[in-house]
């Protein structure tokens, strides 16, 4: 414990004695220490910058003189917080505060070389920046600034120095503003951006974007397979940094957890993993660029679908029409009466095709039809009894081209063709172990009528569209008031 103390004194006398200027930042860029050299130079006391931020004691205000390279100063603290690595300031035109005899304040010019170093505790995280500068001052003023030939030690302690110290610093400030603007371009990249270092593929570097594919959890330092989890993109990632070779993939299927405790889901992706090479040409790392195209996709199946579902609808509508066409052929020979009865059929199944349409073909319910096929003879004579009962769009065309077939033959021959008869329609389900809906056809107060002695259109219309449409059951009977009908059809069974 002594000797650690006593190691711990020396090391802060020698900083305290050292003739070069050292000061020490914590991680908000407040001063936590300098040496006695540093304050000389600075003509600072220690009570004054302990605990105040470096950039309110050496900073330059905007516009005015100095402005930039107190800029570029700020900007070498925070590229060392941020990388973890020192960084060097060849040269730096800075002014320092003197006092003249008189006791006036004054500022000089001076050239500093600076060297930030990160100090970091054992989990390696930074948790101080150490200052080394050097006065550059007099090599800078010693430049020969008349014409004519220069000695080898002119060059040397001069121009040559100074001009390739120039030259450095020109190319550093160069290389950060092209690595600022690309990290700047990476990090708002419209498409995902990743950095991925050594054979694990540790995470490096994450764009917002990418973040946004795993709901903003946090994977920078992580491996891709903590990230990601056991999945194909592995051994993609693998190969390119086996091979060297790139590796691309359109519309790709992964299961991506969004949140850690959330459950994953199947994200559609567009990647291309390109391999990082040293100096060596060794593959040290990938890049992995790409785009989520999930709603590309979802939108190509959800078009698929419903070309699909279209195809369907308009082949079964025509073979409807064109049976609708033959039958109604078939009971009239007469041109005109032809014409008029396939077209009330056809209007009958355009009523129930606008019903659907407002639904977005979602279906429609069982009074809503009703009502539809039976409107033109007067809500007044009709009497729509029932729960509501959803029915597919295949099922609710079945429905009402029934409807419209007993409601025309009501209209020709039964009790709305007399001034007094009423037609009622009751519904409901029963036989609630396996469901069933229940539709009650009632005509009352109407003319005398008696089974036809052959079977018309209309009645194999209602037949085949109940046993073979909706796989159900119907007993029509006449009375002395008109037709009753009672069908019963599967309610879960789709057309």
């Amino acid at each position: 414990m002594l000797k650690t103390l006593a190691k711990t004194i020396d090391l802060v006398a020698a900083f305290d004695a050292s003739p070069n200027p050292y000061m020490l930042l914590d991680r908000d860029l407040r001063f936590a220490g300098m040496n006695q050299a540093y304050l000389d130079v600075t003509q600072r006391t220690r009570e004054e910058l302990i605990g105040a931020y470096v950039m309110d004691i050496f900073g330059a205000a905007e516009g005015g003189p100095g402005h930039h390279d107190s800029q570029r100063l700020e900007a070498s603290f925070r590229k060392v917080l941020e990388s973890g690595d020192s960084d060097h300031l060849a040269l730096l035109h800075y002014p320092i505060r003197t006092r003249a005899p008189q006791g006036e304040t004054l500022f000089e010019d001076r050239y500093w070389s600076c060297t930030h170093t990160p100090i970091k505790n054992d989990q390696g995280e930074v948790t101080h920046i150490l200052q080394h500068t050097s006065d550059v001052t007099e090599l800078i003023r010693a430049r020969p600034t008349q014409d004519g030939p220069r000695s080898a030690l002119d060059e040397m302690l001069g121009g040559g120095v100074f001009r390739r110290a120039m030259e450095v610093e020109a190319d550093n400030q160069r290389l950060e503003a092209e690595r600022r603007q690309l990290s700047d371009v990476l990090l708002n990249a419209p498409g995902f951006v990743a950095v991925l270092n050594g054979p694990d593929h540790v995470i490096q570097f994450c764009n917002e974007a990418c973040y946004r594919l795993v709901n903003h959890r946090d994977i920078l330092g992580s491996t891709v397979k903590q990230a990601l989890g056991e999945q194909g993109h592995l051994d993609f990632l693998n190969d390119v940094y086996e091979t060297g070779e790139p590796v691309m993939g359109r519309q790709r299927a992964f299961n991506l957890q969004h949140s850690p405790d959330g459950p994953a889901d199947n994200r559609y992706i567009d990647f291309a993993y390109q391999p990082i090479r040293d100096e060596n040409a060794r593959v040290i790392g990938v890049f992995v660029q790409g785009h989520d195209v999930t709603d590309v996709v979802m939108a190509a199946e959800r078009q698929k679908l419903m070309i699909d579902e279209l195809n369907h609808r308009v082949k079964n509508t025509l073979a409807t029409v064109q049976s609708i066409a033959m039958q109604t052929a078939r009971t009239h020979q007469d041109p005109r009466s032809f014409a008029d009865a396939f077209e009330a059929r056809l209007m009958a199944l355009s009523h129930t095709h606008d019903l659907l349409t407002k639904s977005h073909w979602e279906g429609a319910d069982l009074r809503s039809v009703l009502e539809h096929e039976t409107r033109a003879h007067g809500a007044g004579r009709l009497s729509l009894n029932g729960p509501l009962v959803a029915l597919s769009p295949a099922r609710a065309l079945s429905l009402g081209m029934i409807f419209h077939e007993l409601a025309t033959n009501a209209a020709k021959y039964g009790a709305l063709a007399h001034g007094d008869g009423r037609v009622t329609v009751d519904w409901r389900v029963i036989n609630h172990s396996a469901p069933q809906l229940e539709i009650i056809w009632s005509e009352t107060a109407g003319p005398t009528v008696q089974k036809p002695e052959r079977r018309g259109f209309g009645t194999r219309l209602i037949e085949r569209n109940v046993r073979h449409d909706l796989r159900g059951a119907v007993d029509m009977s006449y009375t002395g008031h008109g037709l009753s009908a009672r069908f019963t059809l599967p309610l879960e069974t789709d057309a």
